[in-house]
């Protein structure tokens, strides 16, 4: 085997996705040289921003939440003033009996909520005085819910939220997986709001809010590819990679292709961060293990459905975050978010634009419709919800043939099993939404450690100019 020449990139992350670039980023600002490749013609991957008639469409994620490595990231690319803030207060409502109501989402409102009956809100009240413990056996969202709080606290509640933040099925869904703070209050305290108060930060701390930019969620991914610069390349994909050694150390061999030309990038460590099925194809050649394990998680299928109105159209204003919808209403919308009343610059003055989802785990077929069936159904069904007349003024419609990776039962040990998997092929890691959480705040947290572990090891292995302590 031939000696590969000497590495100008240490380090290859294949995905420019939130995931892969928020590593990227990370490495080069640790000092690490880093050559990232993404095979479309733009950064970001879900998070897409499009400007059609005077409108701010997100044809993906609609805002994020401030955690504190988001925020951080933000700050360093010099984009805090770009920042917009949703009120607090915005209610979030779910839709019950064609009734938008309110969610219940701190602890007094559980009990004035016309969403629960007297014997929901009295097993909600009296579960911090009783003490249960979880199945050995993974268990799913429905199943922990009706064992605590019953079926109407999941019908009402559990399962149109579940559809909000994973587009998910909560029969199928394991709480362990999506939701292990849930599974670890009970584990440790045998009650959920007994370990949610054991586990409330000082009250100083700043609370996560809700927030986008003023020119739209890729705003993100466009200032991490700036600062990317030439490290990054686009239209560029990788068709395999291979592993081996040279003068004792591990190397990898990453074949790409890029404008019709192919070559071979060597590099000591490489990152896949791309999706399940993607991954799974570059992996092949190095091991057929990783095949089995990446089929069993699942994608969503979503429908984004854009709409504005003129003010004057609509009975009931949009007002707060959106609504939710529980699929014992009959309606094939999972939710809607009420854009231009949460951030400004979304709708020209006088109108309005709001955005709604559909498909996902408990309706895969409907994205299998023509636009104009799916735009047709989600739009008369959120005018009848908010009583509006007439045609919308703009639409747009967009599809994500796998936009969430579901974190179903099994999937901690899939995790666990590929973590192994990549442990045993030094220089090897994986980064994405199917590891520790499909939002923003989360997929950049855990690039940020999947970084650290590369430089780490990097300088386990003495790659010049890699020190054992991160650079500031």
């Amino acid at each position: 085997m031939s000696i590969p020449a000497p590495t100008a990139f240490p380090v290859i992350v294949i995905g420019g996705g939130i995931s892969g670039l928020a590593c990227a980023y990370h490495l080069q600002q640790s000092g690490i040289p880093v050559r990232a490749l993404e095979a479309g013609g733009r950064p970001g991957g879900v998070i897409s921003t499009k400007e059609k008639d005077g409108f701010r469409f997100e044809l993906g994620p609609q805002s994020f939440l401030s955690t504190e490595p988001l925020v951080e990231l933000i700050n360093a690319l010099g984009l805090k003033d770009q920042l917009l803030h949703a009120d607090p207060r915005a209610p979030r409502c779910i839709l019950v009996g064609g009734r938008l109501i309110a969610a219940p989402l701190a602890p007094p409102s559980l009990l004035t909520t016309p969403l629960f009956s007297a014997g929901t809100k009295w097993r909600l009240v009296t579960e911090i005085l009783r003490r249960t413990r979880p199945p050995a056996e993974d268990e799913s969202v429905a199943s922990f819910v009706r064992r605590k709080f019953g079926d109407e606290l999941l019908n009402r509640f559990v399962a149109p939220f579940v559809s909000g933040v994973y587009a998910g099925d909560p029969e199928q869904l394991s709480l362990r997986a999506a939701f292990p703070k849930l599974h670890e209050f009970e584990v440790q305290y045998g009650s959920v709001f007994r370990g949610a108060m054991k586990s409330r930060p000082a009250k100083r701390t700043p609370r996560a809010g809700l927030c986008s930019f003023r020119d739209g969620m890729e705003t993100l991914p466009r200032a991490i590819a700036a600062r990317l610069s030439d490290s990054l390349l686009l239209e560029t994909s990788v068709t395999g990679v291979r592993h081996g050694k040279a003068n004792g150390k591990p190397w990898f061999e990453v074949e790409i292709t890029r404008r019709n030309h192919s070559e071979t990038l060597p590099a000591s460590a490489v990152v896949i961060a791309t999706p399940t099925d993607i991954a799974s194809q570059i992996l092949h050649g190095l091991s057929d293990k990783f095949t089995p394990l990446f089929s069993r998680i699942e994608y969503a299928p979503v429908a984004v459905v854009s709409a504005c109105y003129r003010r004057e159209q609509i009975q009931r204003p949009p007002d707060g975050f959106g609504f939710l919808v529980p699929r014992a209403e009959g309606l094939r919308v999972l939710g809607t978010v009420f854009n231009s009343a949460l951030f400004a610059g979304r709708a020209p003055e006088g109108m309005v634009c709001f955005t709604s989802f559909a498909g996902g785990a408990t309706d895969p077929k409907l994205c299998e419709l023509s636009d104009e069936e799916i735009t047709e159904t989600i739009c008369a069904e959120v005018a009848r919800v908010l009583g509006i007349t007439r045609k919308p003024v703009a639409i747009h419609l967009h599809r994500h043939a796998h936009a969430l990776p579901q974190y179903n039962l099994g999937h901690s040990q899939i995790v666990k099993s590929l973590e192994a998997l990549t442990a045993a092929m030094p220089g090897l890691f994986l980064a994405g939404n199917y590891l520790s959480g499909p939002s923003i705040g989360a997929c950049v947290e855990q690039a940020f450690h999947t970084a650290e572990a590369v430089r780490v090891y990097l300088a386990s292995i003495g790659v010049a100019g890699v020190g054992a302590v991160a650079h500031a």
